[in-house]
């Protein structure tokens, strides 16, 4: 049996991400300092699931270019719309919103695309139906 561990993704400033990804209920579980190597490891999950995602942080780093180039990750979510007011409220660009009341787009602080996905499907509601997209997402 396959079972999915964890997607890593690399980052300037683990503390945005990581305020970030609480904002769609993602915790953190665990972190390992390897100052000897440079880096730090930091794993976030879903409460009740086992897949995580592996925040990387190599110190000194300023930012990475391409986060289109990863593709994105992908959470189910109980309100898309709660979710996405919790976001916008923070400051998040909403890129996709969500329109059909299921699937929205947005952006962590280095660029990486995340995809969310309501669980069921709600009606189409105001303000998503009239919002357009917003950059690539």
């Amino acid at each position: 049996m396959t079972q999915f561990l964890h997607s890593m993704i690399r980052v300037s400033d683990p503390e945005a991400t990581i305020a970030f990804f609480k904002l769609i209920g993602l915790e953190e579980r665990r972190r390992k300092e390897v100052p000897e190597h440079g880096y730090t490891l930091i794993f976030l999950g879903a409460p009740g699931d086992t897949g995580e995602v592996e925040l990387t942080h190599n110190h000194g780093e300023s930012g990475y270019d391409g986060g289109r180039n990863f593709g994105h990750l992908a959470f189910r979510v109980k309100d898309i719309y709660a979710t996405c007011r919790a976001l916008a409220d923070a400051g998040v660009t909403i890129n996709r919103p969500p329109r059909d009341g299921h699937m929205a787009f947005v952006r962590t602080p280095d660029n990486i695309s995340i995809e969310l996905l309501q669980d069921g499907h709600l009606a189409p509601a105001e303000p998503w139906v009239s919002m357009p997209n917003v950059g690539s997402w």
